[in-house]
């Protein structure tokens, strides 16, 4: 197996770190101190081809592969979570799912915007008691003639606020629990549909999170998307899709953290030579190290089974378990080797720590992925296909152009 990238994958990476570094980097303190999200930014994201890297040209995106989308994720982690939680709703939980399960108008309908970065899109599973339990969703839609009557809360929904449309997952016959889910585009201008945002988060505070409440919010019933009864298949096969740019980008994490903590190791003095000559404190560093490579073999072994069409929900519950635990310990090393000061936000160590957090708790629980894990191992889980798979890469000849 090659596991050197191709030239479209470093151009992209180049592309996306002197994004991060122009857009991103000189105001992320700020922002994050403030809790202040910026719309701009993600209109700026969408100009330069980010919100549609993995969508087929035919339907307004780039053309690039899994591979690609993963890299996107990990240079917008490594300078902050907000940033690739943008990549992992828009472009992963919503657009790639419209691509695998939606009809060909409702492509050209939905798709096309988005992945122009024309709209943004969230995504709507998570309720008050609805998290990892996704048969607990209260979430109901009622057939009405040539609509459905959609009622209901959704919560701890990232771009709630901002979103121009929800792909929202609700109950259409309670009584059959997860084959009785069906899946609905949701416009945001439709009569009953209001959003609001959450604050006080320990992490991600750059970005938007908040919740959605549905009232007697009539859908047309072209915007179901795949047949009644498949919402919990296009939750489950969204999830594939986010889980994969959430454990792509934890290894933006690891790198930040461990850039970090090499330069001030070499330039920080104790007992007369640098802290890096310290077997405990090169004992951390070689964690990470450990973890970076090991997250990026991670990353480009799903992304192969996504670019060649194959089942891969086993693989990237192990990349995003893996990498997500190992971006929080190689914050908590950072902090370790800076000190007092990566106790401050003097240094980014502290930003990446609490952001760190949050991704061993949403799109599957560190714990919830263990369990994962075991039953694979165990034949209590089967590993078999779904009906509907990602499109195999490449969708089309690949852009030869400058990504920009």
């Amino acid at each position: 197996m090659d596991l050197s990238l191709t030239e479209d994958h470093l151009m992209i990476a180049k592309a996306a770190k002197d994004f991060a570094s122009r857009e991103i980097l000189p105001r992320i303190k700020e922002r994050d101190e403030k809790g202040q999200y910026d719309n701009e930014l993600i209109k700026k994201m969408g100009r330069e081809g980010f919100l549609g890297v993995s969508i087929p040209k035919k339907y307004g995106g780039g053309g690039f592969d899994y591979i690609s989308l993963g890299i996107v994720s990990l240079e917008f982690e490594k300078a902050d979570s907000s940033a690739r939680v943008v990549i992992s709703v828009h472009n992963g939980l919503s657009s790639l799912t419209i691509l695998q399960w939606g009809t060909e108008e409702q492509k050209q309908k939905f798709l096309m915007p988005l992945a122009k970065g024309e709209k943004i899109s969230a995504f709507g599973l998570t309720e008050p008691n609805a998290g990892s339990d996704v048969i607990g969703i209260q979430a109901k839609a009622k057939k009405d003639g040539d609509f459905y009557i959609l009622n209901g809360e959704k919560t701890w929904i990232s771009l709630a606020d901002t979103a121009d449309q929800f792909l929202i997952i609700a109950y259409t016959d309670e009584s059959k629990k997860a084959k009785g889910m069906s899946a609905f585009i949701v416009d945001r201008n439709l009569k009953g549909i209001k959003t609001s945002s959450l604050h006080g988060k320990l992490g991600v505070r750059a970005g938007n999170t908040g919740s959605i409440s549905m009232q007697d919010v009539r859908v047309p019933k072209e915007n179901m998307l795949g047949k009644e009864g498949d919402g919990f298949k296009i939750a489950m096969s969204a999830l594939d899709s986010g889980r994969f740019t959430v454990g792509a980008g934890a290894v933006g994490t690891i790198e930040a953290c461990l850039e970090m903590s090499i330069r001030y190791a070499k330039e920080r003095e104790t007992q007369g030579k640098e802290i890096g000559r310290h077997q405990l404190v090169q004992q951390m560093i070689a964690k990470m190290v450990a973890g970076k490579d090991i997250g990026r073999l991670l990353l480009y072994n799903v992304g192969y089974l996504k670019n060649i069409g194959k089942r891969n929900t086993r693989e990237t519950s192990m990349l995003k378990w893996i990498n997500c635990n190992n971006a929080f310990e190689a914050a908590h090393d950072a902090i370790q080797i800076l000190g007092a000061y990566g106790y401050s936000n003097e240094f980014d160590a502290e930003r990446h720590f609490r952001n760190s957090r949050g991704s061993m708790i949403y799109e599957g629980t560190r714990e919830i992925h263990t369990i994962m894990q075991a039953e694979y191992a165990l034949g209590y889980r089967e590993d078999k296909s779904l009906e509907h798979m990602l499109p195999s890469y490449p969708f089309e000849e690949l852009a030869t152009k400058q990504f920009v």
